[in-house]
């Protein structure tokens, strides 16, 4: 059994299988995100550190996109989820950051909560259909497929990199640190 840190996350288990040990980091690095997130107001997730335009928000929009993106959209081929639809990418292919200050920040989470929500059935669909070994159904630029252990390890880096901004925004918002 994984222990539990003092924020509340489940440790990444020290000795299992291959995708025990994925979906422990992947796991814990929501959590971060969540931690890093928790508590604040519209005012503190909107809040930008200079130069950068990137706030607390807008990780939390952006990486929902990312959650829909890569464990619906491009795992299984799957159409946006009704949150991404009608965005305009094009118009503004930054739109999930640049919107994130017209949305509460109980809607921020709630968007976050629900893509991971949907994430874990995805995979959970993705697993009962070939495993880690199996392909995305919609290919790369290039025509490449990832296998769903790609995706699992790019979505670790993809919170592990965007959990160092959040350390670095929650400590400008409020001087709160931590790992």
């Amino acid at each position: 059994m994984s222990a539990v840190d003092e924020e509340g996350r489940t440790e990444p288990p020290l000795a299992s299988d291959e995708l025990g040990t994925l979906l422990g980091f992947l796991d814990y690095h929501r959590a971060t995100l969540a931690w890093k997130t928790s508590g604040l107001d519209s005012a503190s997730l909107n809040t930008r550190l200079s130069p950068s335009t990137m706030t607390l928000g807008g990780l939390l929009k952006h990486l929902a996109w990312v959650e829909d993106l890569w464990f619906s959209c491009r795992l299984h081929g799957n159409e946006p989820a009704d949150a991404w639809a009608s965005v305009d990418w094009d118009s503004d292919p930054d739109w999930e950051w640049n919107s994130a200050s017209d949305n509460t920040p109980d809607e921020l989470r709630e968007f976050w909560s629900s893509a991971v929500d949907a994430s874990r059935v995805h995979m959970e669909l993705a697993l009962a259909d070939g495993g880690l070994d199996r392909l995305i159904a919609v290919p790369r630029r290039n025509g490449e497929r990832a296998s769903l252990r790609w995706v699992l390890v790019h979505m670790i880096e993809e919170y592990a990199r965007h959990n160092g901004h959040a350390d670095l925004l929650r400590e400008n918002v409020d001087g709160s640190t931590g790992e």
